[in-house]
């Protein structure tokens, strides 16, 4: 297996227009030596070349670039009349600046010098890889034509469906007012028809609904593989002028959705991002935690305040006039010559389907901003709120010194706070503790448990004292036996914790005591 790109592949398929047997086994020998696994097919007649084109299928094709009844040039024509993405090296003897750049411009990808092949190998990796995010390129965009495509029929289905159900409507009423002349069975049964045709007119215009509005798988979405997946099948669309930033708050966030709606959504927002930068720019993708207040919302939209993941898709690219902008989501309304005009209206009916809004800011000349604003629901909302908080108690590798006897509860306590980024350290007595500071200095915060045997906690906290500490401390103490505070050593800054201890409040004690004493000091 061949490894391109970080991707295994099979054996390569070479094939090597060369008139000249050992300088060609002289230019495989060094990819052999590279590692690179592949088959070889050696032509030097044109009608060779073509058949091998077509019955050979190459990855790659190597070509002299003069040979006696064939030319380099000829065979690069002859590919590119064929294809587009198979990678085509000049490997020659000689080759003048200007015929390589003749050669390059014609659609060539490299050319190497037979006498110096030592970048040949890497040439030749580079110009697989390419080649294959290429096609990975051409594939994502026909994926998002196909999928604009089926838009397009469920927004025609959804209009039909609404006009039919206005007019199928009054023939129920007609097929029930028919009926009511029960003394002529013809009218009676004219309307029995009339009403059951309407029924099942209602039935089919439903189905079309459904479909046009599309059946919302619920999920939990993970905002980290959303946006890895997205950054995947941007990967060979981003050009090397862009500069493409992906900010996550927190990867592990979840929420309710469609993971695959949104990132056909997203996925399109670049792409439109990144062909708005032709002369090269900055693609930012940013999420966010947001609460929208009342007056968030227009007047066309329905009030729902509360909290909202927001997705934001900006670059720095041409920009839209207030013309463009007040027609970006109407159907077939596109500034490309190819476009559809329904990738927008796509990603508007997606983040509508999730109970969703879009607002979007663009100025010509410095770019253009979507923001997506998802609602989450209280549950989802709450668990967010707690992984923000988690953030908030981050540490800054504050030293802090736990004094603990009972083992476990010592591990757990250390492991807690170094999980947190504060540098913990760990006594099993007064006497430990005094050597660890002996050892370390003065720390910036000590917590310590009440109920110690060998060396209590009030002899710890005077020996401590002594020893010039000054700072914080954290008590963990049980509930029926709370710490006698008249015996405890004069302290400005003293906490306790009931035990058993629990992490996030033990955290934000910690929290709240570093911050106490550094606005002391």
């Amino acid at each position: 297996m061949t490894d391109i790109g970080g991707q295994q592949l099979g054996k390569v398929r070479i094939l090597q227009v060369e008139d000249n047997a050992l300088d060609a086994e002289l230019i495989l020998g060094d990819l052999e030596q590279d590692g690179l696994e592949f088959e070889v097919k050696l032509v030097d007649q044109e009608e060779a070349y073509v058949a091998a084109l077509d019955e050979f299928r190459p990855d790659i094709v190597l070509s002299d670039l003069s040979l006696p009844a064939f030319s380099g040039e000829r065979a690069l024509h002859i590919l590119r009349e064929r294809s587009s993405d198979i990678p085509f090296i000049f490997v020659s003897a000689t080759i003048g600046e200007e015929a390589a750049i003749e050669a390059l411009r014609n659609g060539a990808t490299d050319y190497i010098l037979k006498h110096n092949t030592a970048r040949l190998a890497s040439a030749v990796r580079r110009a697989l890889r390419e080649a294959d995010e290429q096609r990975a390129r051409v594939r994502a965009e026909q994926e998002l034509i196909r999928a604009q495509r089926f838009e397009s029929l469920a927004l025609l289905a959804g209009g039909l469906s609404h006009d039919l159900r206005n007019l199928l409507q009054p023939l129920l009423l007609a097929g029930d007012t028919l009926e009511d002349y029960a003394d002529d069975p013809r009218l009676a049964r004219l309307g029995a028809l009339v009403r059951d045709c309407g029924r099942r007119g209602l039935e089919m215009v439903s189905s079309m609904l459904s479909f046009a509005r599309g059946a919302r798988r619920a999920e939990q979405v993970k905002l980290g593989a959303l946006l890895e997946a997205l950054k995947l099948l941007l990967q060979g669309s981003v050009p090397r002028t862009v500069k493409m930033r992906v900010d996550v708050f927190d990867p592990d966030v979840a929420f309710e959705g469609n993971h695959t709606e949104l990132q056909q959504c997203l996925l399109n927002l670049c792409l439109n991002a990144i062909q708005a930068m032709p002369n090269g720019g900055e693609l930012v993708i940013e999420t966010d935690l947001v609460s929208l207040p009342e007056d968030f919302f227009t007047e066309v939209e329905q009030p729902s305040p509360g909290r909202y993941m927001r997705l934001s898709v900006k670059d720095t690219g041409e920009g839209m006039s207030p013309e463009v902008l007040q027609r970006l989501f109407e159907p077939f309304f596109t500034t490309k010559a190819a476009g559809t005009g329904l990738g927008l209206l796509s990603c508007k009916r997606i983040v509508a389907s999730h109970g969703g809004l879009m607002r979007v800011r663009s100025q010509v000349g410095e770019g253009t901003e979507f923001h997506l604003y998802l609602p989450l629901n209280a549950e989802d909302a709450d668990h967010m709120d707690t992984q923000v908080l988690d953030a908030s108690l981050q540490g800054e590798a504050e030293r802090v010194l736990v004094v603990v006897e009972e083992a476990v509860q010592l591990s757990l306590l250390v492991d807690t706070l170094d999980t947190y980024g504060y540098q913990a350290g760990a006594s099993q007595s007064g006497t430990a503790a005094l050597q660890w500071i002996e050892a370390h200095g003065v720390p910036d915060l000590v917590v310590m448990d009440a109920d110690m045997n060998l060396f209590t906690g009030v002899r710890t906290l005077a020996a401590l004292l002594d020893h010039g500490y000054t700072g914080a401390v954290l008590l963990l103490a049980r509930p029926d036996a709370p710490p006698n505070l008249d015996e405890l050593p004069q302290l400005d800054h003293l906490y306790v914790i009931e035990k058993p201890v629990q992490s996030r409040a033990l955290l934000r004690k910690v929290r709240e005591a570093l911050d106490a004493s550094d606005a002391a000091r």
